[in-house]
């Protein structure tokens, strides 16, 4: 039997051609043995007229209006961003190229609010923007790890980059677990003890301690797997902060260091390629300030930096001492082997003499360090100008 949407039977068309052309016949009856309904006989009979066999053919049931179909200058306004994007070296996902408008929302044409994430997927899929990759298996239930506070947590790692003079560089990278934000990024000649700790007081000289630092295994980072202590480690206990490392063979747990040294790539492949460390480090700077002042996705549209100021703070014993009480300075090592820490002199000895050391303070709590030494450790006493060495 015919339906509406589906081939005509042939024989219903023979008979529709025949009363067309001038057949006599029971119109009724013809139905009655085709077994069909008279307004279906007159339907086939009127389309026939107007278009000829065309009209025996099944309609398309695609709706003459789409009135929730994005206009074609919008789709090209989610185009050209999600091509900016990429090219720029950021995420370019339907949530980025959202987060993007949301920003600079003087680009959407419409007086509307943006589209929804389906929505700007199928306009990519359609433009041929999205890679078809093979089905995976269905993801177990979601569990993400994030610390409460900031500075609670700080993770801890390093890659490599190759220089346009053919040697390559060490970048080392700090990242609040909380707030994602990137605390430092510093090019080093290669994952040293040095370096390490140098690139860490840069960080904690920017925003104070945290109260743990979560590395990999790397000999640089942590010996403790090995029988003995690194230097990192046994400065990360002076300053009582915790040391955590990840287990073996286990990336997974340093998760976001991973996810952030992806996003530093991405960035960086899309930039002239740096010659030296000195140029490197200038793009690493204008990639920091660029990426903590972005929305992200998992931080529900919030910066890094806007999520790092919202708090709550923590630190170091931060329930009885403020992280507004710390204090990072670099004074320079006098001839006579001491420094000055606001109106005190601290000795160091003249073996130190004509270096740079890095003091922690928190009060009158003081931490000296000399490269990745600790060289002096001491509550100052307020009676005395000098405070000397103890032997």
């Amino acid at each position: 039997m015919a339906r509406d949407g589906e081939a005509v039977d042939p024989v219903v068309a023979a008979a529709v051609a025949a009363y067309v052309q001038g057949g006599r016949f029971d119109v009724s009856a013809r139905c009655r043995d085709l077994g069909i309904s008279r307004e279906m006989f007159y339907k086939y009979v009127g389309r026939f007229r107007a278009e000829g066999v065309e009209g025996f053919y099944p309609r398309s049931r695609r709706p003459h209006g789409s009135p929730s179909r994005l206009p074609v200058a919008a789709e090209e306004v989610l185009i050209e961003v999600r091509k900016r994007e990429a090219g720029a070296g950021w995420d370019y996902g339907a949530d980025a190229v959202l987060m993007r408008l949301a920003v600079q929302h003087q680009l959407w044409p419409l007086d509307r609010p943006l589209p929804a994430r389906s929505t700007v997927n199928r306009v990519f899929d359609g433009r041929g923007q999205l890679v078809k990759v093979p089905q995976r298996a269905p993801r177990r239930r979601l569990r993400r790890f994030q610390r409460d506070k900031v500075n609670e947590l700080w993770q801890y790692d390093g890659f490599e980059w190759r220089l346009g003079n053919g040697t390559r560089a060490v970048v080392l990278h700090l990242n609040d677990d909380c707030s994602r934000l990137d605390l430092a990024l510093q090019v080093a000649r290669s994952e040293n003890s040095n370096q390490v700790w140098e690139t860490f007081c840069v960080a904690a000289d920017r925003y104070g301690l945290p109260v743990a630092v979560l590395t990999d295994n790397g000999t640089a980072f942590s010996g403790r797997r090995r029988g003995w202590t690194a230097a990192f480690e046994a400065n990360l206990a002076d300053l009582a902060v915790r040391s955590i490392t990840s287990r073996v063979n286990h990336p997974q747990t340093c998760g976001k260091s991973e996810r952030a040294h992806q996003r530093v790539l991405k960035w960086l492949r899309r930039q002239p390629l740096a010659h030296n460390s000195v140029e490197l480090q200038t793009q690493l700077d204008t990639y920091r300030a660029a990426y903590n002042h972005r929305p992200n996705q998992v931080l529900k549209r919030l910066t890094p930096r806007q999520r790092y100021d919202l708090g709550p703070v923590s630190g170091p014993d931060a329930e009885h001492t403020p992280a507004s009480a710390l204090h990072v300075t670099r004074p320079p090592v006098s001839t006579t082997g001491s420094i000055a820490v606001d109106d005190t002199m601290i000795g160091l000895g003249r073996r130190y003499a004509a270096t740079t050391a890095v003091v922690f303070r928190r009060l009158d709590l003081v931490s000296v360090f000399i490269g990745d030494q600790l060289v002096r450790s001491l509550t100052i006493d307020r009676t005395r100008r000098y405070q000397r060495q103890d032997h």
